[in-house]
């Protein structure tokens, strides 16, 4: 460990700011292989940046943590400001360079099949409005943790409900360790039972006991037959009968239109399915926890113009699809 003592005050005249520009990135990706590769620079030369960096200012700065690297105190409670500096330097350098009406873009979102038919349509309408060259690419979610696709660059935004992932943002934060993820509140769900026009149970009101009694299919993007509805009932020391799991919306929509099982959709998701009429909502008779659907995106997209753009054009899709006159 690097003691403050062994060195002299740091000289701001003479620091290199490229040392800063390193430091900031190995702090977001809290990885020196990752990092070279954002920076195009060898992972020696990372290193070799964040030495001189560790001799100037006498504090280790990052160690190595199993796989990748954990900051120290003081590089927790110099980052932010390093971050902000570094963001608007850039900004002033490189002001807002995107034009939608020349841009040739390709925006990568990754969502549900439910959360696209809802968004999608007003997003394409904007682009053939503002940004006719520009194209988009959705990939199917399969996991409620879209980090990893984020971080691996795989993704621009996810949009969906990640009540984990921002538990654990929120709770970072309020550690002061630092975040390298963004998220926005998009909109508010809520979640129904669904059943097939004649289906028994849609006449008469759907009680506790009669929706567990009855055979279910689960949405679920992992395969795994168990989800927050199966969390709800095991407070209630319920649990109900689940014989098939899907990974698609729509196709539960037609699965349960054309059977006896329940399951559980987002209400907005029904009227978009094209097989409304052939469905029944029913209030689900228990208490689940609000669902609420966010844009998510890393740290490192949020100064740049395009990427400003799409989340701006996400927003306005979004509250396009939940207005109250559509």
């Amino acid at each position: 460990m690097v003691s403050s003592t062994d060195t002299k005050p740091p000289n701001f005249r003479t620091l290199d700011l490229n040392l800063l520009r390193v430091f900031d990135e190995v702090m977001a990706e809290r990885s020196l292989t990752r990092a070279a590769r954002n920076l195009s620079l060898s992972q020696p030369a990372v290193s070799n940046a964040l030495r001189r960096l560790r001799d100037t200012l006498g504090d280790d700065l990052v160690v190595r943590d199993g796989q990748g690297m954990a900051p120290t105190p003081r590089a927790l409670v110099l980052w932010p400001t390093v971050r902000e500096a570094l963001r608007q330097l850039q900004a002033s350098l490189n002001p807002n360079t995107f034009e939608p009406a020349t841009a040739t873009n390709t925006f990568v979102l990754a969502m549900a099949d439910a959360t696209a038919a809802e968004l999608m349509p007003g997003l394409i309408d904007i682009l053939e409005r503002q940004a006719p060259g520009v194209s988009m690419r959705v990939l199917p979610l399969s996991t409620r943790d879209p980090r990893r696709l984020l971080d691996d660059g795989n993704a621009d935004v996810a949009v969906g409900h990640f009540p984990s992932v921002l538990a654990d943002l929120v709770v970072r934060a309020q550690s002061d360790e630092a975040v390298a993820f963004a998220h926005q509140r998009l909109y508010d769900g809520q979640y129904m039972c669904v059943m097939r026009t004649g289906h028994p149970l849609a006449r008469g009101p759907l009680t506790l006991d009669k929706f567990c009694a009855a055979r279910h299919m689960l949405v679920s993007f992992s395969g795994r037959p168990f989800g927050f509805v199966d969390e709800s009932l095991a407070s209630l020391g319920k649990k109900r009968q689940i014989v098939l799991t899907v990974n698609q919306f729509f196709t539960a929509g037609r699965v349960v239109a054309h059977s006896n099982l329940l399951t559980v959709l987002p209400q907005h998701f029904v009227s978009v399915t094209g097989i409304a009429d052939q469905l029944v909502l029913r209030p689900l008779p228990f208490d689940v926890a609000p669902v609420h659907v966010d844009a998510v995106w890393h740290s490192r997209m949020a100064s740049q113009s395009a990427h400003q753009w799409l989340r701006q054009a996400i927003v306005l899709a979004s509250k396009k699809a939940f207005s109250p006159n559509n």
